[in-house]
């Protein structure tokens, strides 16, 4: 928390002038307490409200300084320096990449969600999330529950290169989900040429029980379950996609932060 707040500091906006002619106005709630209460939010799933009674600020408070952070593009600051900062200190593998999408449930709807095909149609969301060789997420976006992996995999990908990694990515794995020539092809146009995917049962084709093998997807199945453990990711009740894209920045922050943190340890203990 001490980390993560040293670094939120430098990237605050400046603090609005007491306006007041009187300067009646009662103290401004402490920056550090409406974060805590924004992670209270983040971590737990829990509404405004219950965040608010756990710190000394009230809802509408802790709404505001979201909005005042989303506006400043403070999260995605945030973000962006926690992948450079990791990939400095211990590097980003990205000889072996995978991409995947997963499903959550936003039952208050609003942009950027859609029925869950997954769950009887009721509404829902969903990201789809690019890791390297062991789970660290290099590039996200976010759509309705309905919208198909292969047609996010472009704009995954796209995040990837806006962040100057995507020259650097040797092998690309896929699930079944991707196993189409549309999905080649953006690929190729992409540069690249490398892709494993797992394929699909032809039509015609006998049926075969094989066993289940994730191949190297497996490193961002465990980094959709590291997000999901978030309870305002699995259970968002935002409105707008902002929000949301919010959120997942301060998790991935989040999650580097503690890698980062146990890294040092490591080296000093």
């Amino acid at each position: 928390m001490d980390a993560v707040w040293a670094a939120v500091q430098g990237h605050l906006p400046p603090r609005p002038p007491d306006t007041h002619p009187l300067g009646c106005y009662r103290p401004r709630v402490p920056d550090r307490d409406c974060f805590t209460g924004i992670l209270l939010r983040l971590v737990t799933g829990c509404s405004w409200d219950v965040a608010a009674r756990l710190t000394p600020a009230v809802e509408t408070t802790l709404r505001n300084r979201r909005t005042e952070r989303l506006n400043a593009g403070v999260f995605n600051k945030l973000v962006e320096e926690s992948i450079a900062g990791y990939d400095k200190i211990i590097g980003l593998d990205l000889s072996e990449v995978a991409v995947d999408g997963s499903l959550h449930k936003a039952p208050c709807g609003g942009e950027g969600t859609g029925p869950n095909p997954t769950d009887r149609a009721k509404i829902g969301w969903k990201w789809s999330v690019a890791t390297d060789l062991f789970g660290i997420p290099i590039g996200w976006v976010i759509d309705g529950a309905n919208r198909n992996d292969s047609i996010l995999l472009a704009p995954t990908l796209q995040t990837v290169a806006d962040r100057g990694l995507l020259t650097d990515v040797e092998t690309l794995h896929l699930d079944r989900g991707y196993d189409s020539l549309v999905t080649t092809q953006r690929c190729q146009t992409l540069g690249l040429t490398d892709l494993i995917v797992a394929k699909k049962r032809r039509k015609g084709e006998p049926k075969i029980k094989k066993p289940l093998t994730l191949g190297l997807r497996w490193p961002v199945e465990r980094t959709n379950s590291w997000l999901s453990n978030f309870g305002q990711l699995r259970r968002n009740t935002d409105r707008f996609s902002p929000q949301r894209l919010g959120q997942i920045a301060l998790a991935i922050t989040l999650i580097l932060t503690v890698k980062l943190v146990k890294w040092a340890k490591r080296w000093t203990d």
